[in-house]
């Protein structure tokens, strides 16, 4: 007799049941931009107390969704790592956008869905047009995962990522990830992670006013548009 696939098996409740509160799930997604956040300032943008703070923030970092770090009397959290944010950001774009109610959050809505952090690497239109761009000038190959070619390799050198020290990251090389907003794919993992920490050095980006927002600048407009025109990462876009 074969035996049956017990679903309980794979563990999938009790990870959900954690993210299912909506003060804990508030508090993950204010992680998503991978920075890590005192305690009390999570209690603040969740909109509940020190202490029910406190009992969330434990049960999370029990079930291995965050990490804590002490310094002095304070506690700082942030996610456990990458693969917490790609459930996140997986969730978020099967659940419904929640309505919006100001003229801010419209404003503020509009800019997540132009360019913004998904963790640690782009994300937003300006991601998936990043990674579409990659692709046609034959920087990368793939569909669930890529791979960089030899011109991309070059290319991406000089922008200032080592492709060969991006391989020996303790993590997934270059994955795609469902971006929740474009419900497209833009580039994950180290790679990911890389050439965005390399656009922000570069000054094609830079942070928002609001966490996860980032802002294109017009060196990083030019930059890719040689992208796309298969110019070359640095052509007309001198280091900022």
């Amino acid at each position: 007799m074969v035996a049956e696939y017990i679903a309980a098996d794979a563990g999938i409740a009790p990870v959900a049941g954690l993210i299912a509160d909506p003060t804990r799930a508030a508090m993950l997604t204010v992680l998503l931009d991978g920075r890590a956040l005192a305690a009390g300032e999570l209690a603040r943008l969740a909109g509940v107390s020190p202490a029910t703070a406190s009992a969330h923030l434990a049960r999370l970092l029990d079930g291995g969704m965050v990490t804590v770090t002490a310094a002095g009397r304070h506690r700082y959290y942030r996610l456990a790592g990458p693969e917490v944010a790609e459930v996140l950001e997986a969730l978020a774009g099967l659940g419904r956008r929640p309505a919006v109610r100001s003229l801010r959050q419209s404003r503020q809505a509009r800019q997540l869905r132009e360019a913004r952090t998904c963790y640690d690497h782009l994300a937003g239109r300006a991601g998936v047009d990043l990674l579409t761009a990659l692709l046609s000038a034959g920087y990368l190959v793939g569909q669930d995962a890529f791979e960089v070619t030899p011109a991309g390799e070059a290319g991406l050198e000089e922008l200032g990522v080592n492709v060969d020290t991006v391989r020996g990251a303790r993590r997934r090389f270059a994955p795609a990830c469902l971006d929740w907003t474009e419900r497209r794919s833009h580039l994950g993992g180290a790679l990911g992670a890389a050439l965005t920490s390399a656009l922000l050095d570069r000054g094609w980006y830079r942070r928002g006013t609001a966490r996860r927002l980032l802002e294109v600048t017009e060196p990083g407009r030019a930059g890719m548009a040689a992208i796309s025109a298969c110019k070359g990462l640095t052509s007309h876009t001198p280091v900022t």
